[in-house]
C-alpha cells in the first residue's frame, strides 16, 4: 500500500535521449505560434516538431512521438485524431489564453467603443470573445468579423489575434494582440507526461505562468500526481485559490496551503504532524475516511467567516490513503459558480441579436424598440405577444443584450417542443436515478441560467402542471430538482413569448390567471409585418446581404421591380416568410446573372391546395379566389405593373385598380408621406406602379 507520506519521487533524474512532441493545428501559423511556446520552455530537453492540417503536413498517419499535442479544430473530432497517429499514442488537447500585457491594452479601450473581433471563422472569433469577456474585457461592444462576414455598423476599431489579412479595410485603430498562447495548465501537463517534472521548479516556467492570463489548472490531475511527485507538492498547491489541508490515513495533517493558513488562522509549520481533530475539528476528515466517499460542500463558519468545506478522500490500490478538505469562502463559491455558467457561452448559450439586428424605420418598428429598450433596464418578467415568424426571439435577445445580464447565459426553450416530463426535467433539473433514464444529475436550464435570462417560446403551451412550479420559481428565486429534497437560487429572469390570444387561453382554462399576470407584468406586441409594410424593402436587402456572405456572391441584387412585388404580397409567415423567400431566390438563382427578378418571388401553391381553397365556401368563394389568384399572376408576370397587368387581364385599369384595393389589406396611417403620395398619384396600393 502506498503510503500518502512517503516520498516515491524527490525528483526527475535527467535523460540524456531527448523526448519528442508534435504539435498539431488546423492553421500553419496557429501551429507555429504553439510550438514556439513550447520551445521556449521544453527546447533544450525535448524536439518539437509541428504539423497542420491546412497545409497538408498532418494528412496521412504521423511518426511516432512522445506526446502528440493537437487543437481541436485540427481533425474536428478525438476518433479522427486517432486515425493520424500511431497506436497507444499519449494525446492532448492545446488550451489556449491570452497574455496579461495584451489584455492590459484591451482594458484601455474606452468604455462604450464598438470593436471587431476578427478571426479566421465565426466559431473562433466568438469563443476568443467569451474567453476575453471572462478575463474582465466587458466594457466594450464585441462584434465578430471572419471571412464572409459583412460590416454593416460604424465601426473604428479592430482586434485580431494575428489575423491581419481579415481586417477590413479603413479601420482607424487595428490592435493585433497576437496569436493565442498555451495555457500554464497545459505546461504542466506536458511536464507531468514526460516525466520532466523537476522542471516546474525552474524560472523560466515561473516566468512564463505569471505572464499568461489563464484559470487555475485541475485540481483533480493536480492531485493525482502529487501521489507520487511529493517533492513538487508545494508547487501546484499553491497555485490553487481553494484553500487546501490534506492529512494521511492516520488523521496526521501533512500539508496547509497558503489560502488555508489566511481561512483558517493557523500556521501550517506549527500543525504539521498534528491530529486534524485537534487544529480543525470543524472538518469531517474522520467520518470521510470511514465512509471512503466525498463528504458535499457544508457551510461552516470559521472565525466569524463562512467557508465553504467539502472532504475527498484519497483512494489508491482500493485503499484510503488519506483525504483532502477544500475550503471556499462562502462568496467566492458563488463567483466560481457564475464563471462556469459563463462558460455555457461557448455551447451557444448566449444573445445572438441585439437591438441593431431588428430591421425597420417604420413608426411600428421604431415604438416597440423603444419600448424594449426600457424594458431591458428592468428585472421584471416580460411577455411577449405576437405571430408566428415576427421575430419574438429576436427580441427576447435583444433584451437580455441591452439588460445587466448580458454577460450571462441566455437560455431559450419551446414549451411546445417537448412532452410534458422531459421538459420538466429540462427545465427545473433532476436528480440521478429520479426516474427511469436519468442515469446522471441534471441541473436543468433554470439553474443553468444562473445569473442570465430564460426564454420560454410558446408559454401558452406549457402543461398545468408546471406552471405552478413556474410560478414557485418567480416568486421565491428557488428551483428545486426532481427526485430532490433541496432547493438551489436561480437568480433569471423570465421572458416568455406566446402566439396565441392569451385572452381565450385564460378563458379556456389551460393557463393560470395568476401565472398570467405574473408574467404580464411588462408586455408588448410585436407588430406583424403587414403593419409594417414599408420596412419590407429594407428587410429584403438585410436578407439578401446575409445571403451574399453565404453563397459568397457580392454582387447580388435585387431590381427595383422585384421589390416593388415583395412589397405587395402576402405574408402570414411575418419576417420569417420574407427571410425564407430571399434565400430560397438567391440560392435558385442563374450563377450567371446577378440580378433577382420578379419572377423568382411569384408565390408557389400545390394543385392540391388551390384546388381545395377553389372547392371550400361555395361559388361566390371560389369566384372571388379564382379572380384574386390570376390578378397576382398577372402582375408578378408584368413586374407590378398595373396597366400592363390590365392590358393582358383585358380589364380597364380603372376597374383593375377598383379590384387590388380590395385585394391589398389597408395600410396604417402611420405610412410614409412617399407612399401615401404614390398611392394618391396612381391609384394603386403600395407595391405596384402604373
Amino acid at each position: 500500500m502506498i503510503k500518502w507520506l512517503k516520498k516515491l519521487v524527490k525528483g526527475s533524474d535527467f535523460v540524456a535521449t531527448k523526448k519528442k512532441i508534435s504539435v498539431i493545428a488546423l492553421d500553419p501559423r496557429a501551429g507555429k505560434s504553439y510550438g514556439e511556446d513550447i520551445a521556449g520552455l521544453f527546447s533544450d530537453v525535448a524536439d518539437i516538431s509541428v504539423f497542420s492540417m491546412l497545409d497538408g503536413s498532418a494528412a496521412g498517419v504521423l511518426e511516432r512521438a512522445d506526446l502528440f499535442v493537437a487543437s481541436t479544430d485540427a481533425y474536428g473530432s478525438p476518433e479522427e485524431l486517432a486515425k493520424h497517429i500511431p497506436l497507444d499514442s499519449q494525446t492532448m488537447a492545446i488550451e489556449a489564453s491570452f497574455r496579461w500585457s495584451e489584455l492590459r491594452k484591451l482594458k484601455e479601450l474606452p468604455a462604450g467603443s464598438k470593436v471587431l473581433f476578427v478571426n479566421m471563422t465565426e466559431t473562433m472569433a466568438r469563443e476568443a470573445i467569451a474567453q476575453l469577456e471572462q478575463f474582465g474585457i466587458t466594457h466594450i461592444h464585441w462584434i465578430p468579423f471572419y471571412p464572409g462576414a459583412s460590416l454593416e455598423e460604424d465601426v473604428h476599431i479592430a482586434v485580431t489575434p494575428d489575423e491581419m489579412r481579415y481586417v477590413p479595410p479603413k479601420m482607424e485603430t487595428v490592435i493585433d494582440i497576437g496569436q493565442r498562447v498555451c495555457t500554464s495548465g497545459m505546461m504542466i501537463e506536458i511536464y507531468l507526461r514526460l516525466g520532466l517534472e523537476s522542471l516546474l521548479e525552474g524560472p523560466a516556467f515561473q516566468e512564463y505562468a505569471r505572464s499568461v492570463a489563464t484559470s487555475n489548472y485541475s485540481f483533480d490531475q493536480m492531485f493525482a500526481r502529487s501521489v507520487r511527485l511529493e517533492s513538487l507538492f508545494h508547487i501546484l498547491l499553491e497555485s490553487l485559490e481553494d484553500g487546501v489541508i490534506g492529512i494521511n490515513e492516520k488523521g496526521e495533517i501533512f500539508a496547509c496551503s497558503r489560502q488555508a493558513e489566511d481561512m483558517t488562522c493557523v500556521s501550517a509549520a506549527l500543525i504539521q504532524g498534528k491530529r486534524c481533530e485537534e487544529v480543525f475539528p470543524y472538518i469531517p476528515f474522520a467520518a470521510c475516511l470511514r465512509a471512503r466517499q466525498t463528504l458535499p460542500a457544508k457551510v461552516i463558519k470559521v472565525n466569524s467567516v463562512n467557508l465553504s468545506v467539502e472532504v475527498v478522500p484519497v483512494i489508491r490500490q482500493n485503499a484510503c490513503i488519506g483525504a483532502f478538505a477544500l475550503l471556499q469562502r462562502f462568496n467566492d463559491v458563488e463567483v466560481r459558480q457564475n464563471e462556469l455558467r459563463g462558460q455555457l457561452l461557448h455551447k451557444g448559450y448566449y444573445a445572438k441579436y441585439s437591438f441593431d439586428d431588428v430591421i425597420g424605420q417604420s413608426a411600428a418598428i421604431r415604438r416597440t424598440k423603444e419600448t424594449l429598450t426600457r424594458m431591458a433596464n428592468s428585472e421584471s418578467p416580460i411577455l411577449l405577444i405576437g405571430e408566428t415568424g415576427t421575430g419574438k426571439e429576436v427580441a427576447a435577445s435583444a433584451l437580455h443584450a441591452a439588460s445587466r445580464r448580458r454577460a450571462a447565459p441566455f437560455i431559450k426553450i419551446n414549451c411546445a417542443a417537448l412532452p410534458a416530463h422531459l421538459l420538466e426535467s429540462e427545465l427545473f433539473g433532476h436528480r440521478k436515478g429520479a426516474f427511469s433514464g436519468a442515469d446522471s444529475d441534471n441541473p436543468g436550464l433554470l439553474r443553468s441560467a444562473h445569473g442570465g435570462t430564460v426564454l420560454l417560446d410558446e408559454i401558452g403551451e406549457m402543461p398545468s402542471e408546471l406552471q405552478a412550479k413556474l410560478l414557485r420559481v418567480l416568486q421565491d428565486r428557488q428551483v428545486r430538482p426532481l427526485g430532490s429534497s433541496k432547493t438551489f437560487p436561480a437568480d433569471i429572469r423570465i421572458i416568455a413569448a406566446t402566439n396565441k390570444s392569451m385572452r381565450e387561453v385564460l378563458e379556456s382554462g389551460s393557463f393560470r390567471s395568476d401565472l398570467y399576470h405574473r408574467l404580464a407584468g411588462l408586455h408588448i406586441h410585436i407588430p406583424p409585418l403587414r403593419e409594417r409594410p414599408e420596412d419590407i424593402p429594407l428587410l429584403a436587402q438585410h436578407f439578401l446581404i446575409q445571403m451574399r456572405g453565404t453563397l459568397r456572391r457580392p454582387g447580388l441584387s435585387l431590381t427595383p421591380e422585384s421589390l416593388r412585388l415583395l412589397g405587395g404580397l402576402d405574408y402570414p409567415g411575418n419576417v420569417r416568410q420574407l427571410c425564407n423567400r430571399i434565400q430560397a431566390a438567391a440560392v435558385m438563382a442563374d450563377p450567371a446573372a446577378d440580378r433577382l427578378m420578379p419572377e423568382a418571388f411569384a408565390p408557389v401553391e400545390s394543385p392540391a391546395a388551390e384546388e381545395e381553397d377553389l372547392r371550400s365556401g361555395g361559388l361566390a368563394r371560389s369566384l372571388r379566389l379564382l379572380e384574386e389568384k390570376l390578378i397576382k399572376r398577372a402582375l408578378a408576370r408584368c413586374s407590378g405593373n398595373v396597366t400592363e397587368a390590365a392590358r393582358e387581364l383585358h380589364l380597364p385599369r380603372s376597374t383593375l385598380v377598383s379590384k387590388l384595393k380590395k385585394l391589398v389589406p389597408p395600410h396604417n396611417t402611420e405610412a410614409s408621406r412617399p407612399q401615401r403620395r404614390q398611392l394618391s398619384r396612381s391609384g394603386a396600393p403600395y407595391g405596384y406602379y402604373v
